[in-house]
C-alpha cells in the first residue's frame, strides 16, 4: 500500500486528478476538505459528483450534519479508517483537498488530550456559550496560549478550557509536557498553477455552481439549519446569503464577490503550502500527473 497527498489551491484540479489517478492505480481517496465533510452542502463545496463517488470509494465526504462541529480529531479518525480499509483491501490511498491544516496534522501529530469527566465537559461547554468570556478566561490564565488563537476559535478555546479544568495546568505548560507524535509519513505532490489560469478556473467553477442551483441549495440550508452553524459562514454561502438579503444587488455582483473571496482563499492556501510542507514535489498539472503515475506504477 502506498500513501500520497495531492495539494494545491482551490479550483486547481486536485479532485479530478485524484479520481483519474485512483481509477488507474487501484486507490481509494481521502478528502481533506472542511466543507465536503458536511451532508447536504453539495454544490457550494464542489464535491465530486454522485457518479464519481460511485466510481471511486471516498472517505471524508458526507459524514457530518451541518449543525454539528467537525474537528481535526474526527478527521484523524476518518484517516485511520481509510488506511485500515486500504490495507485490508490492498488499495493505495490518495489524500486530496484544500484544507492542508488537516494534512499538516497527519505529519506532525497532535498532543494527546487529557481525559475529561462529564462534569468537566459540561462545565467547559457551558462556558463556551459565552465565547468572548471563555476567551478572556484563557487570556487571564494563559496569555501565551490565548495569543496563538483567535477569539472565535471554538475548537481551540474548548480544548484550552478542558486541559485547564482536567489537569489544573495551563495549556501552554501541558503541551510542553505532552508533545505531538507523528501519525503518518506521506509523500506530498503540489499542483503549481499560474495565477491568471487559476482565476479563470475559479470564475468557471462559480458559474457552474450557479447553473447547478447554488442559490436554491443555500435557501434550503438556511431554512433547515439557520445561519448559526459554522459552515454557513463559508465562501459561496455567505455571499449568497448577502444576495438574498439584498446587500448584494445582482447576480453579476454575487459572482464577482465569490470569485474575489475564492481567489483570496487560494492565495492563503498557496502561502500555507509553501511554508508548511518543505519536502514536496511541485509541478504543473500535466507534469504532476506523469510523476504520480510513475510513483504508483
Amino acid at each position: 500500500m502506498k500513501e500520497i497527498a495531492i495539494i494545491g489551491p482551490t479550483a486547481s484540479g486536485k479532485s479530478s486528478l485524484a479520481i483519474e489517478i485512483a481509477s488507474k492505480f487501484n486507490a481509494y481517496i481521502l478528502s481533506v476538505d472542511s466543507l465536503s465533510v458536511y451532508k447536504e452542502i453539495d454544490i457550494v463545496s464542489a464535491k465530486p459528483s454522485k457518479k464519481e463517488l460511485r466510481k471511486i470509494k471516498h472517505f471524508g465526504i458526507d459524514i457530518c450534519s451541518v449543525d454539528k462541529h467537525f474537528n481535526v480529531e474526527q478527521f484523524l479518525g476518518v484517516y485511520k479508517e481509510a488506511k485500515q480499509t486500504c490495507k485490508k483491501e490492498n488499495k493505495n490511498l490518495i489524500i486530496v483537498g484544500g484544507s492542508s491544516f488537516y494534512l499538516k496534522t497527519l505529519l506532525t501529530g497532535l498532543s494527546p488530550m487529557p481525559k475529561c469527566d462529564r462534569v468537566t465537559i459540561e462545565k467547559c461547554e457551558k462556558m463556551l456559550t459565552d465565547i468572548t468570556g471563555a476567551y478572556q478566561f484563557l487570556q487571564n490564565i494563559d496569555p501565551a496560549y490565548a495569543k496563538k488563537i483567535t477569539q472565535r476559535d471554538r475548537y481551540r478555546i474548548l480544548k484550552g478550557l478542558e486541559i485547564y479544568f482536567a489537569t489544573g495546568m495551563k495549556p501552554t505548560e501541558y503541551f510542553l509536557q505532552h508533545p505531538p507524535q507523528k501519525i503518518a509519513d506521506v509523500k506530498i505532490y503540489e499542483i503549481v498553477i499560474q495565477r491568471d489560469i487559476l482565476r479563470k478556473r475559479i470564475a468557471a467553477r462559480t458559474e457552474a455552481m450557479l447553473h447547478l442551483g447554488l442559490i436554491d441549495e443555500i435557501c434550503y440550508l438556511e431554512k433547515k439549519y439557520t445561519r448559526a452553524p459554522n459552515p454557513m459562514k463559508a465562501i459561496g454561502i455567505k455571499e449568497t446569503l448577502a444576495y438574498l438579503d439584498g446587500k448584494i444587488k445582482s447576480i453579476e455582483e454575487l459572482v464577482h464577490s465569490i470569485n474575489v473571496h475564492t481567489s483570496q482563499l487560494a492565495k492563503r492556501q498557496q502561502t500555507f503550502n509553501k511554508t508548511q510542507f518543505a519536502n514536496k514535489i511541485s509541478l504543473p498539472l500535466d507534469n504532476l500527473k506523469k510523476k504520480l503515475e510513475e510513483e504508483l506504477a
